[in-house]
């Protein structure tokens, strides 16, 4: 049986917006599929860019194949807004492929909850961006973001 992720729909403050916000970040940022897959109920459906998933199983075989492929992954995300049992999300990442080119991905998300506070649909769009080395951002260790490290707003993205 699916475990609940507090904080629960309904989402009736930008604070417990924000932690769910912040909870999903430190996920993807352990980039661990099998992890980042908790959060989502088992039959979840997804949008991600043109690519469409249904179901955990495939989650995790997307996001093996993701870190793959964007290597030294770190991300932002922001709360946009929020309602009931959504959240929208705007987020930015940082990665490079196998060639040291390095990117900066600017994206949007829509999520929707179940009543155990899992996301079972997530609509992502997503645009890269190429950038230099020199251009990166996001420096942090491996894992989570350091709670003294600027987000989005602050770092001007």
């Amino acid at each position: 049986m699916e475990q609940p992720r507090p904080p629960l729909p309904p989402f009736l403050t930008a604070a417990d917006a924000a932690r769910k916000v912040r909870l999903a970040e430190d996920a993807w940022n352990s980039r661990e599929p099998e992890k980042v897959a908790l959060a989502y109920t088992t039959d979840s459906v997804w949008r991600n860019r043109i690519t469409f998933l249904e179901g955990c199983e495939k989650i995790i075989e997307f996001l093996e194949e993701k870190w793959r492929r964007e290597q030294d992954y770190r991300l932002i995300k922001e709360l946009w807004a929020f309602r009931e049992d959504r959240i929208a999300v705007r987020f930015v990442y940082e990665w490079h492929d196998d060639q040291q080119n390095w990117f900066r991905s600017y994206g949007n998300e829509l999520w929707e909850f179940d009543a155990a506070g899992l996301m079972q649909w997530r609509v992502a769009s997503i645009n890269d961006m190429p950038i230099t080395e020199s251009d990166r951002r996001f420096f942090w260790p491996q894992g989570r973001r350091p709670d003294d490290h600027p987000g989005l707003t602050e770092l001007g993205l």
